[in-house]
């Protein structure tokens, strides 16, 4: 009872009185079928443009039309194989699953459990988080619509018209998806993106003879039904999620405001939107550029929603409040510092969906060069690597007489987000050592990412599913997929339910320094708190200028009693690699080999190596170097 007790004081002491509160008004509204009120079932349809008046009176979006868009590139062998795949309705999901969905799929069936929600409840009543059922993400995924760009992109390289598989798709979602009923409205995010998506087809396809104006009446019937949901339910984003869900559905409501201002509640959209959007940036985005997720991939996903920003307001002469330009700014810098240059790969740091909204090029989803390029000359930066396809379609000038972008050699260090690199010509090592204000999703403090040749050494083992069983959650999300130390099987950090933790994980100190041949970095973190009081792991690194060889140190500092301490590190490359360890009398460590996971892409996972050395002390020395 008093563990219970202590649990629920740290739970309001992390999360604080405004989200226990908000969730706690948030269910018994639920319950008592007072929410259900602000999202009506079957509203009466009502026209707001005619398909006419809508392109007579257009803000400017990143293009005027597919015939005004000037894009001279070939047709590649990817994308014309991504939409064969798409015309014989094969799907992609989470950037590296495909599913066979079928001509008539009925956008409420799980493709990996087969289970079919029920499309006539109201979305409030619509259990998320089943495992019986699978993984709802399975569902959203072709409802987000962003294989439209697969389809636009090759309609506009082949000279094909694919308008009517375009709205012939739009079309049947609606169908299959009544306003404020089944799975596909449970989470805003995703309306947010399907609107979003949409409203880029739009824009390209608005003089096909496809888009009739009695399909496009009932389009805008359905976007700003979606877009109010949104604006009804801002809340549960901006207070009981609080991450790149809340940065996507508040530019949303921006856009949505600019580019329809007809709606009857467009003004208080954009109003709002804007300033909640604003607001969302500087309190995501920290002083330094980097992201409250601690997440490399849901960063690209505030990368890509800030291009949109940006771009779109400038086209209609509008503005955000500074710091919107100062914090994108300051995540390119972040991110394009913390690329292996060889590959545009990051490290698969932190929760990964596999999430790519708006893929405007064939780059593979772990390449973030065309989605950093686009921001980059967005804000009218000069692009240092190779050109990218994405600008083109948000009709971003290259801006190479600018000042240059600069890719730092040697140490980068981003401490408001607890972020080091270390890199050399060959060579790019990452360590995170940092605090949290913010609900951590993984508990991986003091990771540390090895790369060299563009090849990713020793990796971090990704997310997989957010919805499986207790022990996959447990490997993924907790400290054994990561290269880091454990005690015995307990995580750095106490896990409750979804994605809560306990005894938060928090940066006591940092330092780095340089010597002729090498670079210095030792961290400090509280960690394993629920084991007991005042318990730190300290890890030192020694990076080698000149060698291939880092040599790190891992100190449990007032380690429990009988508890035996275990160092981790994955790798899909065990043959590329000579790693020994000892103790703090110097004493060998047996290296364990052991079969780990790497999920690089989400619902996917694939056996690794995972070396371990286990000691009842409490320091492990170890030395890696390259075969």
């Amino acid at each position: 009872m008093i563990a219970k007790l202590k649990k629920v004081v740290q739970l309001i002491n992390n999360m604080g009185w405004r989200y226990i509160i908000f969730r706690a008004g948030f269910e018994l509204k639920k319950r008592t079928g007072l929410l259900k009120s602000k999202f009506p079932t079957n509203p009466t349809p009502k026209t707001y443009y005619s398909l006419q008046s809508w392109k007579e009176n257009q803000a400017k979006f990143f293009f005027e039309s597919k015939e005004t868009l000037a894009i001279d590139l070939p047709l590649s062998e990817k994308l014309k194989a991504d939409y064969n795949k798409l015309d014989q309705y094969i799907y992609p999901f989470f950037s590296g699953l495909d599913f066979d969905l079928g001509k008539d799929y009925d956008w409420i069936t799980n493709p990996s459990t087969e289970h079919k929600y029920n499309s006539k409840l109201h979305w409030l009543d619509i259990n998320d988080y089943d495992p019986k059922v699978g993984d709802i993400k399975f569902v959203w995924e072709p409802s987000r619509f962003s294989h439209l760009y697969t389809i636009i992109r090759y309609d506009q390289r082949a000279g094909i018209d694919c308008s009517a598989r375009v709205f012939s798709e739009i079309e049947s979602w609606m169908d299959a998806n009544p306003i404020n009923q089944g799975p596909n409205y449970k989470c805003s995010q995703e309306i947010s993106l399907r609107v979003m998506n949409w409203t880029f087809a739009l824009y390209y396809y608005q003089n096909s003879e496809n888009l009739t104006n009695e399909l496009f009446e009932r389009i805008q019937h359905y976007i700003y039904w979606q877009v109010e949901h949104v604006y009804q339910n801002i809340n549960f984003s901006r207070i009981a999620v609080r991450n790149n869900h809340a940065i996507t559905e508040t530019l949303l409501l921006y856009l949505s405001g600019l580019l329809f201002p007809k709606f009857p509640t467009a003004a208080k959209w954009k109003t709002n939107g804007k300033k909640w959007f604003e607001q969302e940036i500087a309190y995501q985005i920290y002083e330094d550029g980097t992201f409250l997720q601690f997440s490399m991939n849901y960063h690209r996903v505030v990368v890509q929603l800030l291009t949109w920003a940006i771009t779109i307001s400038k086209n209609n002469g509008e503005q955000f409040a500074p710091v919107v330009y100062k914090r994108a700014e300051s995540s390119f810098y972040f991110l394009i510092n913390a690329i292996d240059i060889k590959s545009g790969w990051l490290p698969n740091y932190g929760a990964n969906d596999g999430a790519l909204f708006f893929k405007l090029s064939d780059h593979h989803y772990r390449d973030y060069r065309p989605q950093l390029e686009a921001l980059c000359n967005a804000l009218s930066l000069n692009w240092p690597l190779d050109k990218c396809e994405d600008r083109l379609w948000y009709g971003i000038k290259d801006t190479r007489n600018v000042d240059y972008v600069d890719i730092k050699m040697g140490v980068n260090a981003f401490k408001n987000g607890g972020y080091f690199s270390y890199r050399l010509e060959d060579s790019f090592a990452f360590i995170r050592c940092g605090n949290h204000k913010d609900r951590p999703s993984q508990a991986d403090n003091l990771h540390f990412d090895l790369w060299h040749n563009g090849i990713n050494l020793l990796h971090d083992g990704g997310s997989y599913k957010y919805n499986a069983s207790s022990d996959v959650l447990k490997y993924f999300m907790g400290s054994a997929s990561h290269n880091t130390v454990m005690l015995e099987d307990y995580d750095q950090m106490d896990k409750g339910a979804r994605f809560i933790w306990y005894n938060w994980t928090q940066s006591e100190s940092t330092s780095i320094s340089e010597a002729n041949d090498q670079f210095f970095f030792e961290g400090v973190i509280k960690a394993f708190l629920h084991l007991g009081e005042n318990i730190k792991h300290k890890r030192t690194i020694i990076f080698h200028k000149n060698l291939k060889k880092w040599e790190i140190e891992d100190v449990i500092i007032n380690k429990p009693a009988g508890l035996k301490m275990k160092q981790l590190w994955h790798t899909s490359y065990p043959e590329l690699l000579h790693i020994e360890a000892h103790d703090d009398q110097y004493k060998n460590l047996v290296q364990q080999k052991e079969i780990g996971y790497n999920s690089i892409f989400y619902g996917q996972k694939e056996e690794c190596s995972q070396l371990t050395f286990t000691t009842s002390g409490n320091v492990i020395k170890t030395i890696i170097s390259i075969n």
